[in-house]
């Protein structure tokens, strides 16, 4: 064997495959962003074959990953549900409860968005079993209730909501504003629905 196929080898077996999953989550991730971004752009089907350009990736490369449509909505569906939920925790670190809740109900606006991009989809594959049914609601409405607690605690929020009544307001802003799709709209609804969250004045 020479000094160059012994080296090659060696390589190869020090890091048998290491650099191919290396770039396969790289792949991955850019084809879960470009997705999002195209998702949350227009309400309408979004073809594939955009969403591999726009991650710098063959359509090959994206069905490797994401072999259906559904497969690739179901993904980017579980991950911006996930990161909706996570996002509370950190925000109430850094906030005051009142404050936070608001932030949030920013970022669960975000996701809203790119849900419309997905609904056909989604509900296709939801009917059909194709795509796995989630707890958004259950989610959504325990990350309320934990803020609402602290927000209880602290004194800035009133403790006598129900969490589920708050997620049914939310869903309410961002159902009628989905044919003006005005962010300032969607803005002004969710400080009155904070403002309503607040302890009463006493007189």
């Amino acid at each position: 064997m020479s000094e160059s196929e012994t080296t090659a080898s060696g390589r190869s077996a020090a890091a048998p495959g290491r650099p191919a999953r290396a770039d396969a989550r790289r792949n991955r991730d850019r084809l879960l962003a470009a997705a999002r971004e195209a998702f949350a752009a227009t309400p309408d089907a979004v073809p594939l074959d955009a969403v591999a350009r726009a991650a710098g990736v063959g359509i090959g490369t994206l069905y490797r990953h994401f072999p259906t449509r559904e497969a690739l909505v179901e993904a980017v569906y579980a991950a911006e549900l996930d990161e909706v939920v996570a996002s509370a925790p950190p925000l109430l670190e850094k906030l005051e409860p009142a404050a936070a809740l608001r932030a949030w109900m920013t970022r669960y606006a975000a996701f809203f968005k790119i849900k419309r991009g997905m609904t056909d989809t989604l509900r296709a594959g939801w009917a059909s079993g194709s795509i796995a049914t989630p707890a958004t609601r259950e989610r959504i409405t325990a990350t309320l209730a934990m803020m609402l607690r602290s927000g209880a605690e602290a004194g800035s929020l009133r403790p006598d909501v129900d969490p589920e009544a708050v997620t049914m307001m939310i869903l309410g802003v961002f159902l009628s504003t989905t044919a003006t799709d005005s962010p300032d709209k969607v803005d002004q609804l969710l400080d009155l629905i904070v403002d309503a969250l607040r302890p009463p004045h006493e007189p």
